[in-house]
């Protein structure tokens, strides 16, 4: 594997659940293998010893792809304790999510499938996922999109960081229907969120060592509103001289993605075009089954797959992609300063893509999610005795 390869992840784990503990939690619990020339050796606990994150299985693919996040970590002796949270997202009571997001609080950290939003349901009835990121005001929705070896795609070396406001704009579901027929619908961008993202995205430009930061806009119509948030990102960009600032109108951005990627470094965005723009960069370097998400708030972090689409359609099927969600539990490590573990996960992730080019049916290949996790096992496996630090 070059070193090209590796770093090409930089940015960034097989099915059953640990045994339960009394107080409920699932328990990650060292692989114990069978081979002599393979041994775990745990690292030195740090205080506390181990740390306890809540996960929400979500719907769809999530529930499948969670369990073989528990096994390899398993596995890999990952000292993570998962508290499990279910979701019911056909319920119309909000008591399931009210109970995640006590446990998100309490552990401060959290793993999560998608949780559907039925557009058949009442107007009553809110996302459960933007409940989720409003309440605990997880702002920053963050997603690497860059190309991988392996994963042959239209446009090749795209390195693009998509941040997106994700508490606001369009979602703030403030609409009524005071008219038969007519939907008033409000858009709220304020000065105070828009600051706050657009700093986001800059500290992490000069963290990352990037050059240029972008935001998107749809200024020329919407003159007070995006203007106000494009009128934020130039006032931040004063104070980052080293970093170069531009702005383009989110029409013309989707058409530069498709056509010339390669242009956009780090991208800063309200609500709904950040949706959208993170969805197109997603399907650039190989789709939904392939880019990890993270949501950043001052007190909490919740990490899931890039995309917010449940894969309801395949669900139960072993035929999803597991790298998303494998890769958003590599972010959830380096968020816990697992370093170690992250880097390993990671390195085994991409030589299964690389070398063994075993790939699901999404990226046309006929490898099912179950020997996909295994060839990663057997990568982590093949690398022999080893000791894991923080």
């Amino acid at each position: 594997m070059t070193t090209r390869s590796v770093r090409a992840l930089s940015g960034a784990l097989k099915p059953l659940f640990s045994p339960r503990s009394p107080q409920g939690y699932v328990v990650a619990v060292c692989h114990q293998t069978h081979k002599s020339t393979y041994t775990t050796i745990a690292p030195p606990a740090r205080y506390g010893g181990r740390h306890t994150v809540t996960l929400i299985p979500g719907d769809g693919i999530g529930p499948e792809l969670a369990k073989h996040v528990c096994e390899l970590f398993r596995f890999c002796c990952v000292p993570v304790d998962f508290e499990v949270v279910n979701v019911d997202s056909t319920e119309t009571s909000e008591d399931d999510i009210n109970n995640a997001i006590m446990a998100i609080r309490r552990n401060g950290v959290a793993l999560k499938g998608n949780i559907e939003t039925n557009h058949n349901l009442p107007p009553s009835y809110k996302s459960r996922n933007s409940l989720l990121r409003t309440t605990l005001d997880l702002y920053a929705s963050v997603m690497h999109c860059q190309s991988l070896p392996g994963v042959r795609t239209h446009h090749r070396n795209i390195d693009i960081i998509t941040i997106r406001e994700n508490t606001e704009g369009e979602y703030s579901s403030l609409e009524h229907e005071n008219v038969p027929g007519v939907v008033e619908s409000l858009k709220i961008i304020t000065r105070t969120k828009s600051l706050r993202i657009a700093d986001y995205a800059f500290r992490t430009a000069r963290e990352k060592g990037r050059r240029r930061v972008t935001a998107v806009h749809k200024a020329n119509i919407m003159k007070l509103g995006d203007g106000l948030f494009l009128e934020c990102c130039k006032e931040v960009a004063s104070g980052y001289p080293e970093i170069t600032f531009d702005s383009m109108i989110v029409d013309n951005t989707t058409m530069q993605l498709v056509s010339r990627p390669q242009q956009f470094d780090v991208m800063v965005m309200p609500n709904l075009y950040g949706n959208v723009v993170s969805n197109v960069c997603a399907g650039l370097v190989g789709g939904p089954g392939l880019v990890p998400g993270a949501n950043y708030g001052e007190n909490y972090a919740v990490f899931e797959t890039g995309t917010r689409n449940t894969g309801k359609s395949i669900a139960n099927r072993n035929t999803a992609n597991p790298t998303a969600m494998l890769l958003a539990s590599c972010l959830l490590l380096d968020h816990l300063k697992l370093h170690g573990y992250a880097s390993m996960i990671r390195k085994a992730i991409l030589s299964t893509i690389t070398d063994s080019r075993l790939h699901t049916a999404d990226l046309g290949g006929k490898g099912s999610t179950s020997e996909m996790v295994q060839s990663i096992m057997d990568a982590i496996q093949s690398t022999g005795p080893r000791t894991q630090r923080h």
